[in-house]
Order: C-alpha cells, then sequence, then structure tokens
C-alpha cells in the first residue's frame, strides 16, 4: 500500500480511537472535580495545548467549532482554571483510558512504536494545534497509554490537514459540516446557528477536501514504508474491535 492509502485507511479508526478517552464517564467527571462544565472542558481540553491564548485564536485553531461556541467554553474554563492545565488533564485522562483500555490489546507494544514514529514524522505546517500538542509530555508509562496519547495526536493532525483541505477548497468550515454525514445536527452540535446555505453544491469540495487530507498526512506514513503501513492498519483493527468504538463524523468531530 502506498503512504496516502495508508492515511486513508488508518484515518476513521484514528478519529474514532483517538477520541475514546472523551466519551468515558471517568472522563467526564474530571471536568466536574476541575469546576468547570463538560463543553468547557472539551474546548479548553482541545485548545488549551496553545497556553494562554484569547478565545479567537483558540477558535481559528478549533476551526469547526462556531467562535461564539468556543469563545463561550474558553472563557467559562479560563475563569476557574488556566487553559494548559485542561489540556494536561485531558492528555492525563487520555493515558489513563489507553492504560485500560488498550494494555491488553495483542501486539499494543508495536502499535505504540509505529504510531509514536508517525507522530514524529507528520509535517506539522499550518497546524498550530497538532504542533502545541506533540510538545507537550506523555505521562503515560504503559504500551496502552502511550498508544492512546499517539492517536490523539495523529486525530489532532488529520483534523488540521482537513481544515486546511477545507479553506483550499473553498469552503467554510460551516460549510463542510453540513456537507458531512450529520448535515445541519453536525453544524448545531459545532454551535453554528440557522440559517444555512444550501448543501448540494457542496458535497464534491468536501469528497476533494477528504482526499487533500489523505495526501497531507502523506509524511507520517511514508515513514513507516509499505510493510509497517499494512501492520499499523491490522493493529488499529485489532484495537478498534477491542475498545468498542463509536462512529465519528469525521476530522471536524
Amino acid at each position: 500500500m502506498t503512504p496516502e492509502q495508508v492515511a486513508a485507511a488508518s484515518k476513521p479508526m484514528v478519529l474514532d480511537l483517538g477520541d475514546a478517552f472523551s466519551r468515558c464517564p471517568i472522563t467526564l467527571r474530571r471536568a466536574r472535580l476541575l469546576g468547570i462544565s463538560g463543553w468547557a472542558f472539551y474546548v479548553s481540553g482541545r485548545a488549551g495545548a496553545l497556553g494562554d491564548v484569547r478565545a479567537e485564536t483558540a477558535a481559528a485553531a478549533l476551526g469547526f467549532i462556531a467562535p461564539d461556541a468556543v469563545a463561550d467554553g474558553w472563557d467559562n474554563a479560563a475563569r476557574t482554571v488556566r487553559p494548559f492545565e485542561v489540556a494536561a488533564a485531558t492528555l492525563a485522562e487520555c493515558c489513563r483510558w489507553g492504560s485500560q483500555h488498550l494494555d491488553s490489546v495483542p501486539g499494543v507494544e508495536r502499535l505504540a512504536g509505529l504510531l509514536e514514529r508517525a507522530v514524529g514524522a507528520a509535517d506539522a505546517s499550518g497546524m498550530p494545534l497538532f504542533a502545541a500538542w506533540r510538545a507537550m509530555p506523555v505521562p503515560g508509562r504503559t504500551a496502552g497509554a502511550r498508544a492512546a496519547a499517539a492517536l490523539r495526536l495523529l486525530r489532532e493532525h488529520f483534523a488540521g490537514a482537513y481544515l486546511l483541505a477545507v479553506r483550499a477548497s473553498g469552503m467554510t468550515p460551516l460549510e463542510s459540516v453540513l456537507a458531512g454525514p450529520e448535515g445541519e445536527a453536525g453544524a448545531m452540535a459545532c454551535g453554528w446557528a440557522p440559517p444555512y446555505p444550501p448543501v448540494g453544491p457542496l458535497v464534491r469540495r468536501r469528497l476533494w477536501a477528504e482526499a487533500v487530507t489523505d495526501r497531507l498526512a502523506v509524511p507520517a506514513f511514508a515513514a513507516l514504508g509499505p510493510v509497517d503501513g499494512v501492520e499499523l492498519l491490522d493493529l488499529l483493527t485489532a484495537a478498534r474491535a477491542q475498545s468498542g468504538p463509536v462512529a465519528r463524523s469525521g476530522p471536524a468531530a
């Protein structure tokens, strides 16, 4: 398989596994312990890796969430805890989930190593959120924790690549969400208020953006080579089957 094919085949599994920890009730309880809402925990948990930036900067990095919705969560969290601390708590929960759910997956040590090689080789140009996350120290020591953290980072890399591809296609982030499988429901979940533009003309552009996303991710998977790339797909498939995935709508989710 070519690196682009490995990127395309791995993307849905990375998007699912890289976000699975956030759906864990224990992770959601962490927000309450910090004294912030679940939404504030999500927004600051992702964009907080950037540090004490303004809400507008966080919204620009996240891309697919409405700026007003980002500001609501960002400012809510900032009144109680610094954004970077929320990001660190998020990464700790990710590693905790990985230790609990991935340590028993056959070949998890190998999976962690392959994912870390891909993350290290990924091109962070134009992806400040991914670059910020990659610079954060990983608190987990087990193979499952390392794999979960690398999946979280690789998911952020796909999201950053997709945001670049969407803008290059001429779509706005809102239009790309509307053209996705969840349509208007996805737009509302991301905080965008109606009325919405028509979707019909946008579908072909979204498909083009998806293909460009895979091409932008090529450096990460080219570092593995064809044999290790196929092995990565096999290991991801096993990890996804064991962890009980929930389908996600795409890189913007």
